[in-house]
C-alpha cells in the first residue's frame, strides 16, 4: 500500500481529478482474479502462522518470520504496481499481518522467550491502531477517511520481524530492538493520527 497519500476515500477527492486509470491486465486474468490471488497471497501469512505454531525448530520458525514480512512486501508491491488496490484487500492485509505477528509474539511469550512488558511495548502500536479503527468507525465525520499505512507504521513491523528473529536466535538483543520498537511505535501513533486529523481538515498540512 502507497506511504503518506492522503486519507479520503476517492469520492472526496477534489473537483478537476479524473478517475484513476484503469489498471493494467497481467496475463490475460481479469481483474477480479488478479485481486483473489494478490488476497490469496495476503492470507498466506495465516497458514505461516499455523506452522510457526506447529514447529519448534528455530531457525525453521525464523525463517517462517522472514517469509511473512517477504509476502507482506510482495503483495504491496504488487497491489501498488500492477494497480489492484481495494478496500477489501486494505483490510485482509493488515488482518493477516497482524495475526501472524501476535501469533508469533504470544507464542513467544508462553515459551517464556519474551517477558509481559516487552510484549506490550511490541503490540503498543496494534493496540493504538486497533482503538483507532474503532474510533474511526463510531465518529461520523472520521468514517469517511480512509486508512492507509504509513511510513512508521511499516518500520515499527519491520522492526516487530527484527525483534522475534532476535528472540530466536540472539536473545540478547531484544531488550535493546523492544525499546527501538516502543520509541517507534509511539511515534507511529502521533503520526498516524496527525494524518487522519489533516484528512478531515482539522490540523493544517
Amino acid at each position: 500500500m502507497a506511504m503518506d497519500q492522503p486519507l479520503l476515500s476517492p469520492h472526496e477527492l477534489p473537483a478537476g481529478r479524473g478517475p484513476a486509470p484503469a489498471p493494467r491486465k497481467t496475463g490475460g486474468l481479469s481483474r477480479r482474479t488478479q485481486l483473489a490471488l494478490l488476497h490469496l497471497l495476503s492470507l498466506s501469512r495465516l497458514g505461516l502462522a499455523v506452522l510457526f505454531l506447529m514447529n519448534s525448530d528455530t531457525w525453521v520458525r525464523a525463517g517462517l518470520i522472514a517469509l511473512s514480512g517477504f509476502t507482506d512486501v510482495l503483495d504491496g508491491w504488487i497491489a501498488r504496481h500492477a494497480r489492484l488496490t481495494s478496500r477489501l484487500g486494505a483490510l485482509i492485509d493488515p488482518v493477516a499481518d497482524r495475526g501472524f505477528a501476535v501469533t508469533a509474539i504470544l507464542a513467544l511469550l508462553l515459551e517464556g522467550l519474551l517477558t509481559p512488558l516487552q510484549v506490550t511495548l511490541l503490540l503498543l502500536r496494534d493496540a493504538a491502531t486497533a482503538l483507532g479503527f474503532i474510533v474511526s468507525r463510531l465518529v461520523p465525520t472520521l468514517r469517511p477517511v480512509e486508512l492507509r499505512a504509513r511510513m512508521l507504521g511499516k518500520a515499527v513491523t519491520t522492526l516487530q520481524a527484527m525483534t522475534l528473529i532476535a528472540a530466536l536466535l540472539v536473545p540478547a538483543a531484544v531488550p535493546a530492538l523492544v525499546a527501538v520498537v516502543g520509541v517507534t511505535a509511539l511515534a507511529s501513533v502521533v503520526d498516524y493520527s496527525r494524518a487522519v486529523l489533516r484528512a478531515r481538515g482539522q490540523l493544517p498540512a
